[in-house]
């Protein structure tokens, strides 16, 4: 009698936990799919904006660029034959060629000078705000304002501010602009300046986020400051490389603005010396209005921003595996 009440016991108190614990997993249940679908509610509106301006259009380019479209008929599918009219161009590859030049000749002075800039700025404390702010300016001022001072900057005596000093020095003046080969450097100058002070901005966030014990602890040791330099400073700076060699490339690979202003007399000139892929895009479908040509030079730029940001981030970050 006694095994028995005690099972029959057993039992009930098997059957009254379960309904307990099965309702208290149900209101969980509830709570996180409430959540879920608030969450999934806050973040609909920008989920469908991002989609809706960049997916979007970008699938759009696609279809495009295989199309002849004038914007007065419609599109006409024409196939591959804008890609195969790039090939064959000789404009096209000489624009690519300049495009590539901003960024291999801008990115790692750019990224020199800065990095140079705010380790020496770190270790300044008197008016180091102040300072920050003179090297970030630029970076605030508005590219066509920017451009035309140093359009300015750039002309002849007795107009342009360098041929001045040049010539005060007994030294010859310089075409500048008006080179096939100083003018694509003298745009470019320009656009390293105005970035210069947010790249110095990154990297002064970088170098004051080092612990300090690392620097002590290789000075107690004997250490050189260049071996400082390279074995402690430079490899915890990494994910600022990384950040800023992306962002950069980026934007030298686009830059527009400052050779639009600098060259607007001859836009890309002289001769298409320094007009880049963004240029052409513009005066494609703007000025010649073949909307499906510049549609396929969009997607060429786009594969080679691609590509070039993803082959960066992946030999960066296998430098430090």
């Amino acid at each position: 009698m006694c095994l028995r009440a005690a099972a029959h016991a057993g039992r009930r108190m098997l059957t009254g936990a379960a309904p307990g614990t099965a309702s208290r997993t149900r209101r969980r249940r509830s709570v996180f799919a409430r959540q879920a679908v608030a969450a999934w509610g806050f973040l609909a509106v920008p989920v469908v904006f991002y989609v809706g301006i960049r997916f979007v259009p970008t699938l759009d380019a696609f279809w495009l660029s295989l199309t002849h479209w004038n914007l007065l008929t419609p599109p006409r599918y024409i196939g591959l034959r804008n890609y195969v009219r790039m090939v064959h161009s000789p404009l096209f590859w000489a624009v690519f060629r300049n495009t590539f030049l901003y960024l291999l000749l801008g990115l790692p002075v750019s990224l020199a000078l800065s990095f140079t800039i705010a380790f020496h700025l770190d270790r300044i404390r008197f008016l180091s705000g102040a300072i920050r702010a003179l090297y970030f300016l630029p970076f605030l001022t508005t590219a066509v304002a920017m451009a035309w001072v140093w359009r300015w900057f750039y002309q002849p005596v007795p107009i342009g501010l360098f041929n001045n000093v040049l010539t005060g020095l007994g030294l010859a003046q310089q075409p500048f602009l008006r080179s096939t080969t100083q003018a694509l450097p003298a745009v470019l100058a320009p656009a390293i300046w105005a970035g210069l002070g947010f790249q110095v901005v990154v990297f002064l966030a970088g170098l004051r986020a080092i612990p300090g014990q690392y620097y002590e602890a290789a000075r107690v040791d004997g250490v050189s400051g260049r071996t400082i330099l390279l074995e402690i400073t430079l490899p915890l700076l990494k994910p600022a490389f990384v950040f800023l060699v992306v962002l950069g490339s980026i934007g030298f690979l686009r830059i527009f603005d400052q050779v639009y202003n600098l060259t607007t007399d001859d836009l890309g000139g002289p001769l298409n010396a320094t007009k880049p892929l963004v240029l052409m895009i513009y005066q494609t479908a703007f000025n010649s209005f073949n909307m499906g040509y510049a549609a396929a030079q969009t997607v060429v730029l786009f594969l080679a921003l691609l590509l070039v940001s993803l082959a960066q981030m992946r030999m960066m970050r296998g430098g430090g595996a």
